[in-house]
């Protein structure tokens, strides 16, 4: 895993200050607004809170790195972060389990980012309000585009006879988007993986020559070992693991 300081010491990561435009409610919302310049500070931006009452009380707090990247050590950095600040602000009334997650393969869509990068595959939509008498939505996202309401979700949709229609949704609109896990889907994320591991591995090749530059004949065995880790752990998938990997507190 590549490891990165605990706080950003100089100007945000792109895409750290990108707003939500499907926002959580209720007792959600008010965890988030605490959660979030936790986060912010790490280095990652916050996804999505769900409370449920599995285990007593659970709070899940999704969470990613501006590229929608979100590993286990990751997870475990925010858990250690915001479990001493939600001690002092008691966000619940009741005796909690806390868990971190990534967004998962099958991610929520909650920033025109995650639309963006989205397009291609296919997302289930629900609408805050029925839109000509519908407020479910699945379908191919084919293009995020600029609206009177700000950004939109232009999608494809398959009619009952097996039609197509397409369709243009407003993102602030929506009460909840998520991509929907198909084998398109799966294939862009390994091929994603396979990328950043080619990535990780010519950083890697040179950051050693860099060290051969500057001690001439001499490198670290400790060193390469760390550059090869390292490059092992930058195979990060873009959309998350599955939400089933999280860290609890």
């Amino acid at each position: 895993m590549v490891e990165t300081p605990n706080r950003i010491d100089a100007e945000p990561a792109e895409g750290l200050d990108e707003a939500r435009l499907i926002e959580d409610s209720g007792a959600s919302q008010h965890v988030g607004r605490i959660a979030t310049p936790v986060l912010r500070d790490l280095g990652y931006r916050l996804v999505r809170v769900k409370i449920s009452s599995a285990e007593g009380a659970t709070v899940q707090i999704m969470a990613e790195r501006p590229d929608g990247t979100m590993s286990i050590g990751d997870c475990e950095r925010v858990s250690q972060a915001l479990s001493p600040a939600f001690d002092v602000e008691e966000p619940m009334t009741q005796a909690y389990r806390l868990e971190i997650s990534s967004p998962g393969v099958d991610r929520p869509l909650v920033r025109e980012s995650d639309f963006v990068r989205a397009v291609g595959h296919e997302a289930r939509v629900e609408m805050a309000a029925a839109i000509n008498g519908r407020k479910r939505f699945r379908g191919r996202l084919i293009a995020v585009a600029t609206g009177s309401d700000g950004p939109a979700a232009r999608m494809r949709l398959i009619t009952d006879d097996n039609s197509e229609t397409e369709v243009e949704l407003p993102i602030r609109a929506m009460a909840e988007a998520r991509l929907v896990l198909t084998e398109d889907l799966v294939r862009a994320v390994l091929r994603r993986e396979k990328a950043a591991v080619k990535d990780a591995k010519r950083l890697a090749a040179h950051r050693v020559g860099a060290d051969i530059k500057t001690s001439p004949g001499v490198v670290s065995g400790t060193k390469s070992k760390k550059l090869k880790a390292a490059a092992r752990g930058a195979a990060s998938n873009p959309f998350g693991p599955d939400e089933g990997e999280t860290h609890g507190r």
